[in-house]
């Protein structure tokens, strides 16, 4: 135990009145003020848990709200994927369209040239 501590109790058990003993705690109180200036700014176990606990409650919400806006962004991400495989095969498919009336075009132009050019040796 600290000797300063020890004296303080000795000053107090030996204090002859209440008044005494009063103006012995004011000087000590004033003693560990100016030994500690910012006692009053010290935090306790208690201050250290209710942060502690605040800032898991906060952990856990923004861990949350994250959870919440990745599933909302791969949702958008989703339907914007799928919305442009649909543009992709519809342009597909017209692509497709335009290649067989293209080629079926050209099939019938080469059938009817030839069909000329053999009626046109033969007569």
């Amino acid at each position: 135990m600290d000797a300063s501590v020890i004296e303080l109790y000795e000053q107090l058990a030996n204090a002859p009145d209440e008044r005494t003993r009063a103006r012995i705690i004011a000087e000590a109180l004033q003693a560990l003020s100016e030994r500690f200036p910012h006692l009053d700014h010290l935090a306790t176990r208690q201050h250290l848990s209710e942060t502690e606990l605040r800032l898991t409650k906060e952990i856990e919400q923004v861990r949350s709200d994250l959870t919440k806006e990745i599933e909302q962004v791969r949702s958008d991400l989703t339907k914007e994927i799928e919305q442009a495989r649909s543009e992709l095969l519809v342009r597909i498919e017209q692509a497709k369209s335009e290649t067989v009336r293209w080629v079926a075009g050209l099939w019938l132009a080469q059938t009817a040239l030839i069909a000329w050019l053999i009626l046109r040796a033969a007569g």
